[in-house]
């Protein structure tokens, strides 16, 4: 694939991955206001309980074999179709599992209402599983239109059943059948317009083949989500449904920014990382203009965000969830380190390394778990400074681990980074000092980022940042087309 193709390539997958995931967090986002308004804490408290047990049934439906697929250069049909059948025929035991160990799921937190919701919620990592190869086959060919409307279409449905669940008043029931609901129209929809369908049987040497490197990302996502989840298992068991609940809000809305950005950047680079396997130097080029792209990008708006997070849940929730600004703003500090990182694992991932994401993996779960141990009897707060401090000890080494197995030395890397860092630093700062105190909350939010925006353009234009130049060259480019063809 020649560059210039490459590049426009790499936008168009970039742009309709901002539009999906843009979207998908207005309408996520419009209903989880209203839900929030409508629900108890306790309510979300019982939804989080469910979602630790969740998270690891979903990641063994995956088995990683999706991400094996991306990075596998030429995947075959029989590939496809092998997985295929092994997450389906997983999902359907692991439900099976999970529907006995309910009653044991009650027990723990101490609600036996989490006994028929689990074995409904739980259905939707089943229903998911069914299109997770449609979804891939569009990642690896870079085309996510469909994608992105399939999310949008069932994030809609789903939200106005869940609205009108809440409404009605059945409580947790409503984000249980809002998630069983959005599941079935996303399959439904990738099921019906991509054209795929699994026209081979199972074959073990296709697993066998992609169980390389699928082995190697399971392991490590596996480590991930136990540190993760080990926060909203202890505040559930350890303390009460009601703080499991506040955390669980903080921890959604960080996320809705974080993780949007995280998978933005993940779905249209680790393709183009994996095509510059036998290229390092290329590699390399592209790794140093991604690192200084999403430095350019993440820390003005999740720092942004952490400035206009009290005036940001005074308008969404009234002082309802005034307990979770806190966690919010330092989770989303975290976020930060969180993005960073991401992308150091697509590089290893792009290189066809991910045994080696294995060990990597673990030094982030070990420095979790420790914050963990060290934090817990001082309270939630503490625990959530706790990974905050984990999270930013792990980006330190993996900037090590990137000199050593990719060839990125530690300062080039603080070279590309640093500058941006530096600048939303001190932009943050002037927001602090000067806007925070404004009553208003919409004032409020509007100077922040007025300000912030204003002062990022200009720092960046007397630095003289390529990147800045890139990415507002690449958008007037796209506006002027546009408008030269309505001309025409």
């Amino acid at each position: 694939m020649e560059e210039t193709e490459l590049k426009l390539k790499t936008a168009r997958t970039l742009k309709w991955n901002t539009i999906d995931k843009f979207a998908s967090q207005v309408f996520y986002g419009v209903t989880g206001v209203v839900l929030a308004n409508l629900l108890s804490k306790e309510d979300f408290g019982l939804v989080g309980a469910m979602l630790v047990f969740q998270a690891f049934a979903s990641l063994f439906v995956d088995s990683g074999f999706c991400a094996a697929l991306i990075q596998k250069k030429s995947p075959t049909e029989t590939d496809y179709c092998t997985v295929f059948y092994f997450n389906l025929g997983i999902s359907i035991a692991i439900y099976g599992i999970l529907w006995a160990c309910a009653p044991l799921i009650a027990d723990t937190f101490g609600d036996q209402r989490l006994i028929s919701l689990s074995r409904v919620m739980f259905l939707s990592f089943i229903i998911n599983a069914t299109a997770l190869v449609q979804t891939n086959r569009m990642m690896k060919q870079m085309t996510m239109a469909r994608v992105a409307i399939a999310n949008s279409l069932g994030l809609v449905v789903s939200g106005a059943v869940g609205i009108w669940l809440a409404v009605e008043g059945y409580g947790a029931w409503a984000i249980v059948w809002q998630t069983i609901v959005l599941a079935t129209v996303k399959s439904v929809f990738l099921w019906t317009t991509t054209g795929w369908l699994p026209r081979t049987g199972f074959s073990m040497a296709s697993l066998r083949s992609v169980f390389s490197v699928g082995s190697g990302v399971m392991v490590c996502s596996f480590l991930n989500t136990l540190s993760l989840n080990a926060y909203s298992f202890i505040i559930g068991a350890y303390y009460n449904l009601a703080k499991l609940g506040c955390y669980t809000q903080a921890d959604k809305w960080s996320k809705m920014g974080i993780q949007s950005i995280a998978q933005i950047l993940t779905a249209s680079f680790l393709p183009v990382l994996s095509g510059f396997q036998d290229d390092r130097e290329r590699l390399l080029r592209a790794m140093r203009k991604m690192n200084r792209f999403t430095a350019y990008l993440v820390f003005p708006l999740l720092l942004l965000l952490t400035t206009c997070a009290e005036p940001i849940f005074h308008i969404l929730f009234g002082t309802k969830w005034d307990e979770a600004i806190i966690l919010f703003q330092i989770l989303a500090v975290r976020g930060i380190f969180i993005v960073l990182a991401t992308n150091i694992n697509n590089y290893i991932l792009g290189l066809g390394r991910s045994r080696s994401l294995v060990v990597y993996e673990s030094v982030k779960d070990a420095l979790m778990i420790a914050a963990i141990v060290v934090t817990i009897p001082m309270g939630i707060t503490a625990m959530i400074w706790g990974q905050l401090v984990a999270s930013a000890l792990f980006f330190v080494y993996a900037v090590i681990v990137a000199g050593r197995i990719v060839g990125y030395p530690t300062r080039n890397v603080v070279g590309d980074i640093l500058p941006y860092a530096v600048i939303s630093g001190a932009v943050a700062a002037v927001q602090c000092l000067v806007l925070v105190g404004i009553a208003n909350p919409w004032l409020n939010i509007l100077a922040q980022t007025s300000v912030c925006f204003a002062l990022h353009y200009v720092a960046n234009r007397f630095l003289n940042s390529t990147i800045q130049r890139e990415v507002l060259g690449y958008a007037l480019g796209r506006f002027r087309k546009k408008k030269e063809g309505r001309k025409e």
